[in-house]
């Protein structure tokens, strides 16, 4: 036997009546303490938002430079280090003994006395020359 019937209605129905109102004859009043303190506020609001903006830009500034110096000193310890290594196999590719050893791989010989001329002789400055003008004369047949 099924239980008693419940109603799809619970309570009494609300019911709206649409109503047309006409405020075209209404005039807001201009109050002009109520717009200086408006202004006043949003002068306030305006100058603690250039405040917390400008501490803002200066913080995340600070951590992008915090960030450009890390990368910086891990690229100059990094360009140390190819510094180092460079270093090293100069000396190593000046080693005379492999220079001498290279050279007789090629079938070179020793030079004799003579031979050699020394570039690195100094000038009245102190300073090595590696180069010098000979003066010449120019003669020319026509």
């Amino acid at each position: 036997m099924p239980g008693p019937r419940k109603s799809f209605w619970v309570g009494t129905p609300e019911i709206y009546f649409s109503k047309h109102i006409d405020n075209s004859r209404l005039v807001k009043v201009e109050d002009p303490r109520r717009a200086r303190e408006m202004r006043q506020f949003g002068m306030a609001l305006t100058c603690l938002f250039l405040l917390v903006m400008t501490y803002a830009w200066q913080h995340f500034k600070a951590i992008e430079y915090g960030y450009k110096i890390e990368s910086m000193k891990i690229e100059r310890d990094g360009m140390r280090e190819m510094n180092r290594a460079l270093r090293l196999e100069d000396a190593s590719l000046r080693d005379p003994e492999r220079i001498d050893e290279l050279a007789r791989r090629l079938g070179l010989q020793s030079p004799q006395a003579g031979q050699v001329m020394r570039l690195d002789a100094s000038d009245d400055t102190g300073a090595p020359v590696m180069a010098s003008i000979a003066p010449i004369s120019v003669i020319s047949a026509r």
